[in-house]
């Protein structure tokens, strides 16, 4: 069995989103002074690879410590289908692929590689990002999974600022992981997916940071 780590590595040059912080790590207490290390962390609840509770866009969604475990463990289906800036994945795209490898099935996650990751450090990587189209998302409802990832920063097509596909899975209480990082590992299009996000009181997302060993996300095949 290989167990595969998808979480972006936080630092405070890790790119952020326009308009959030970069995360900044204050020592606290240190071996030489107190006999131990000790930091304390100052960063966006989008930093890096994270997950999006429906209260992201819902008002009486559900928020990230109300995610019941067992919705965090999932049998997962990955979607490889290269896309270019602002190319939408559509509902088509996800009819082709399950009519080459079966059938989506209910409660599962559904997990997309674009290719995208590689532009991380690009100044458009926020702003031109491949998404969901509205069809896409709308046919992944009916479907009725669980959870839909994507190795961009966002579901949503990096132009469209009201962020039709968040609202439209949010109010269908589909969870969403974005900014998965190491896809291209994955050697089957079925595997297994562990998502384990902070459980922050009343927040609407939260972080992967696994180099601060907060949380993280892994799968294997």
């Amino acid at each position: 069995m290989k167990i595969i780590d998808h979480t972006l590595t936080v630092s405070e040059k890790i790119p952020t989103f326009p308009g959030s912080p970069k995360p900044h790590f204050i020592e606290w207490e240190t071996i030489a002074k107190d006999g131990y290390n000790l930091e304390l962390l100052f960063l966006s609840s989008h930093t890096g690879t994270h997950i999006d509770a429906p209260f992201h866009f819902v008002k009486n969604g559900k928020k990230i410590h109300e995610i019941l475990p067992e919705r965090l463990v999932n049998e997962a289906t990955l979607i490889k289908i290269k896309k270019k800036a602002n190319q939408p994945i559509l509902k088509t795209d996800i009819q082709k692929f399950e009519k080459k490898h079966g059938q989506i099935k209910p409660g599962t996650a559904v997990v997309f590689w674009t290719g995208w990751q590689k532009n991380l450090a690009e100044e458009f990587y926020f702003s031109k990002n491949p998404g969901l189209a509205v069809s896409a998302a709308k046919y992944l409802v009916s479907k009725k999974i669980n959870l839909v990832a994507i190795d961009s920063p966002s579901i949503d097509l990096g132009s469209d600022l009201k962020f039709p596909v968040h609202h439209i899975l949010a109010k269908n209480n589909i969870l969403i992981v974005e900014n998965l990082a190491n896809l291209e590992k994955i050697n089957s299009d079925k595997f297994h997916l562990i998502t384990s996000p902070l459980k922050f009181c009343l927040l609407y997302t939260s972080p992967s940071p696994r180099d601060a060993t907060l949380s993280g996300l892994a799968s294997w095949g």
